[in-house]
């Protein structure tokens, strides 16, 4: 129970900021509907609720199951074994990720159908699950991570010429909404499995980066469906006027048995393979069976309460300030709400608590989770900027910044520590997670939609994948301080 409070303590004040930045843009600029602010603050305890009890379940049921099945695949001693399994595991991990079918029904209601949302959910499942088996022979066969984060975005920006705004605004989106609450402590989890059984190579380097990997298959996979099903343009648009509902309760009961259905199926292949393994190979005591049964109901409740609130009381709120900002008239104004959005609005990503934890874990509390938050923020509140900025700015496209961007990230494998390049890169999937692919990624579709000569498909997606940037170059900039810091202290 003192943990409980503990977590539920942290959430309260990382979910404070964003909520109390509505209310004062409600008081001041945008004036927001009664409904729809009663609405956001049912959300927001929704929210509170829900993450503290998904993050207290994640540390006694996800994280546990990952780690075994990444020391049991280990164990084998056969690369085949782990490569298939990871095949499995990633895709149907990737294929139940809550924040994937958030973002493939947004572009689904946003084009009309024309992509449908099934079609997005499998391509990037096959996209997640081929990575991720790379991923874990990556670990097995001590390849160097920065080499293969260059070879894969060597051949993602290749395929990119090739497909077109859309589809790139899409596949990069897909990429951050993957790796969502669920999906990360897992991955994370069989990813220190794998490493901490394998001998010879310290596994404190080798805990990171299988996020990353994972999801570069996200971006490739949509970016190949573009080009083998020869979609040249889409065309999208979103009503304002038309989405809102009038009722308080009813959007809450309406969304929360698909959203149960939806992370049910998603922990229903870790509870299958963890009693599996159990029956097989674990034999675990029946206190630590229970314990990790325990934790993953806790997993279940936690995500559905916060997926509700942030659905049924978020989105239509980020959309309705989005479009109400970008109406005042002045560009500058939005590019500063996006700023500040950017801010906060990590603080409330469950993911990255669950990184951050493993961070300090792994390296013996030497990374402290003040600092990576930090760095975290800063890195978000510029990719909302810079997204806010190419809305108002038709001349700024998308890979204007994606290209520079990777190029700089990639660059910088080179010079920082092998640790600080899997945390920046795991991190970048982390910080877009499911209030930045509903909350912003609705705040930049609703700002597109109110300024002349913004598309909503090509300049509303997008913020997504600058969000999943951004912190690549952030992390890594805070790696080559501590390089020289720890140089400094070495003479």
């Amino acid at each position: 129970m003192n943990i409980l409070i503990g977590k539920f303590k942290e959430v309260l004040f990382a979910v404070l900021p964003i909520t109390t930045i509505v209310l004062l843009l409600n008081f001041t600029l945008t004036p927001l509907d009664t409904y729809l602010l009663i609405r956001f603050l049912l959300g927001a305890i929704l929210i509170i609720t829900g993450l503290s009890i998904f993050l207290f379940g994640a540390d006694i049921g996800v994280g546990p199951i990952g780690a075994l099945m990444g020391a049991s695949l280990t164990k084998s001693n056969k690369a085949w074994i782990i490569g298939v399994a990871g095949l499995i595991l990633g895709f149907f991990i990737s294929i139940a990720e809550p924040d994937l079918h958030i973002l493939a029904g947004q572009v689904n209601s946003v084009t009309s159908g024309m992509t449908s949302k099934h079609s997005i959910v499998i391509v990037v499942s096959i996209g997640i699950a081929v990575m991720l088996s790379i991923g874990l022979l990556r670990i097995v066969y001590n390849i160097a991570l920065r080499k293969m984060l260059t070879i894969f975005y060597l051949l993602i920006f290749a395929a990119a010429f090739f497909t077109s705004s859309e589809f790139l605004a899409i596949s990069f989106d897909a990429s951050g909404a993957t790796t969502g609450a669920m999906t990360v402590p897992f991955i994370l989890a069989l990813g220190l499995g794998v490493s901490s059984f394998k001998s010879g190579v310290a596994s404190e380097e080798d805990s990171f980066g299988l996020v990353a990997i994972a999801s570069s298959g996200a971006i490739l996979s949509v970016i190949i469906m573009s080009i083998l099903s020869k979609s040249d343009k889409i065309t999208g648009s979103l009503e304002i006027d038309a989405v809102y509902s009038t009722s308080i309760i009813e959007p809450f009961l309406k969304k929360s048995p698909t959203i149960a259905a939806e992370v049910f199926f998603a922990l229903l292949p870790l509870l299958v393979l963890f009693i599996s393994l159990q029956i097989i190979y674990l034999r675990l005591s029946r206190k630590s069976f229970f314990s990790i049964l325990k934790g993953l109901l806790y997993t279940f409740a936690g995500l559905v309460l916060f997926l509700t609130g942030v659905n049924a009381g978020f989105m239509e709120v980020g959309s309705a300030v989005g479009y109400g900002v970008a109406s005042l008239g002045g560009k500058w104004i939005i590019v500063l709400v996006g700023f500040i959005l950017g801010l906060v609005v990590i603080l409330a990503e469950p993911a990255l608590y669950v990184l951050t934890n493993q961070i300090e874990e792994v390296t013996s509390g030497f990374i402290r989770k003040k600092i990576i938050v930090f760095a975290l923020s800063i890195g978000v509140a510029f990719a909302v900027a810079l997204s806010m900025l190419r809305i108002v700015v038709p001349g700024i496209q998308l890979w204007h910044y994606l290209l520079p961007g990777y190029i700089v990230s990639i660059a910088l494998t080179y010079f920082v520590p092998k640790l600080f390049v899997g945390i920046a890169f795991d991190s970048g999937g982390v910080a877009s997670g499911p209030m930045t692919a509903t909350f912003i990624l609705a705040f930049a579709q609703g700002a597109a939609q109110a300024i002349e000569g913004a598309d909503v498909l090509i300049d509303g997606f997008g913020v997504i994948a600058m969000v999943a940037l951004t912190p690549l170059i952030a992390l890594q900039v805070l790696g080559l301080i501590f390089k020289r810091q720890t140089a400094k202290g070495g003479e």
